[in-house]
């Protein structure tokens, strides 16, 4: 395992690639297996009509990411903005910085659900989003799982960019750190 100081250097080399591509608006992708995939479609579809969310883990890869692990969460937002709304509290994110460093990977978004919505950003969304974090967001139409796409907001906070997904087989995601 990676020691504290490695994993500090190795996020800020990734950091700096990632936030300078940020600036350019840069295509920067995020890879996923179909199987890792479809379980954040059943977390949507299970949390229909409400949003369901959970976190992202894997290795960055220069200004890409490889999604190896998904840490799904229950909604506990209030009881009427969850239809709209995901809450994440201070100790969710430290369960998956957390449950990242067991696994030797890195915290690298959140994937949440639209319920009868597009799997685009709201503008809430970009309020509360990091520039460093992927978004992949599912729209849910009607219970079922119609799509996902995902984001990444510019540096500036003003936009999102796209961050196109790539399909990947299991045995072709890349080693996680030692």
């Amino acid at each position: 395992m990676h020691s504290p100081a490695d994993k500090l250097a190795r996020e800020s080399e990734n950091l700096s690639d990632e936030m300078e591509s940020l600036k350019t608006g840069e295509t920067m992708g995020l890879q996923i297996t179909r199987e890792l995939l479809s379980r954040i479609h059943t977390h949507g579809e299970t949390a229909y009509p409400d949003e369901g969310a959970g976190f992202l883990l894997g290795v960055a890869k220069g200004a890409g990411r490889v999604v190896s692990a998904i840490l799904p969460l229950e909604n506990t937002g209030e009881a009427g903005a969850r239809r709209n709304r995901y809450l994440l509290t201070p100790q969710d994110f430290l369960r998956a910085e957390q449950e990242a460093a067991r696994l030797g990977l890195d915290l690298l978004g959140v994937f949440h659900s639209h319920p009868d919505h597009p799997n685009q950003p709201s503008e809430f969304d970009r309020e509360w989003a990091m520039p460093w974090f992927s978004y992949l967001i599912s729209s849910v139409q009607a219970g079922r799982a119609a799509g996902s796409r995902c984001w990444r907001l510019a540096e500036d906070r003003s936009r999102f960019f796209e961050e196109p997904i790539e399909f990947v087989e299991e045995g072709s995601l890349i080693d996680k750190p030692s």
